[in-house]
């Protein structure tokens, strides 16, 4: 009996561990390019963006994400959002991948080469959120993502913020670059920035918490107006 109770609670345990942390070798940020033209890849949980910008230049290139798997050697993701070409929204893509030591090589229609920026630590956010609450008139008004999303996806070390609607395929807006959690407070320096290119350079820095699971994200927006915010992981709202 005492046998049965330990082995049921490792394979509750490995169970957990593995629902929490899919994919763990591609876990994280990826980067290819330089200055003049980057592409930078987030996987967090079973989401991920990637995102192509001129650095040097503060110009927005494209963007495009959305869930994904790792199986048989095959990366499979499947579109939410594309800025190139919004009729993938909803199509399935597989590509072969392949994990050396620091990098990763994906071979789809054409074959493309990625290191590896970080494992998804040190910061405390990484994951994929959506927008679940906003503070209106000094109180939190909570709402359920339907079909027009706002998430911000992070890894250990970047982030990046997309709105848009699956169901339209429309894109609203993005922006990214490096983020830090340091003593409660969420830092995030401006790599690129779909509406407004002059914010590109910019550092802002918000109070965080995590309660009950939940990102409490309040400060001010980069037009300077106070923000409070709620996040919730995808992966919370995909059980419900």
């Amino acid at each position: 009996m005492k046998f049965l109770l330990i082995l049921s609670f490792l394979t509750f345990f490995c169970s957990s561990f593995s629902t929490e942390k899919p994919f763990p070798e591609i876990q994280g940020a990826w980067q290819t390019g330089t200055n003049e033209m980057r592409t930078t890849r987030i996987y967090a949980g079973s989401y991920f963006s990637i995102a192509t910008y001129n650095l040097s230049g503060k110009e927005f290139v494209s963007t495009s994400g959305g869930k994904f798997e790792v199986k048989d050697g095959k990366l499979i993701e499947t579109i939410e959002f594309d800025t190139k070409t919004p009729d993938n929204v909803g199509k399935q893509f597989s590509s072969k991948v392949n994990f050396k030591k620091g990098s990763m090589t994906i071979e789809g229609d054409q074959k493309s080469s990625w290191t590896r920026v970080d494992d998804g630590t040190p910061g405390k956010l990484s994951g994929a959120w959506l927008i679940t609450g906003r503070a209106r008139d000094g109180e939190i008004s909570r709402s359920t993502p339907g079909v027009r999303k706002t998430m911000k996806i992070l890894s250990g070390t970047r982030f990046q913020w997309i709105a848009y609607n699956t169901e339209t395929k429309e894109f609203f807006g993005t922006g990214g670059g490096t983020y830090t959690t340091v003593d409660g407070k969420y830092t995030e320096n401006i790599e690129f920035f779909s509406r407004d290119n002059s914010r590109v350079g910019a550092s802002l820095t918000f109070d965080f918490a995590l309660v009950d699971g939940e990102w409490n994200h309040k400060g001010l927006s980069s037009k300077g107006d106070p923000i409070e915010e709620i996040w919730t992981k995808r992966e919370v709202l995909d059980k419900k």
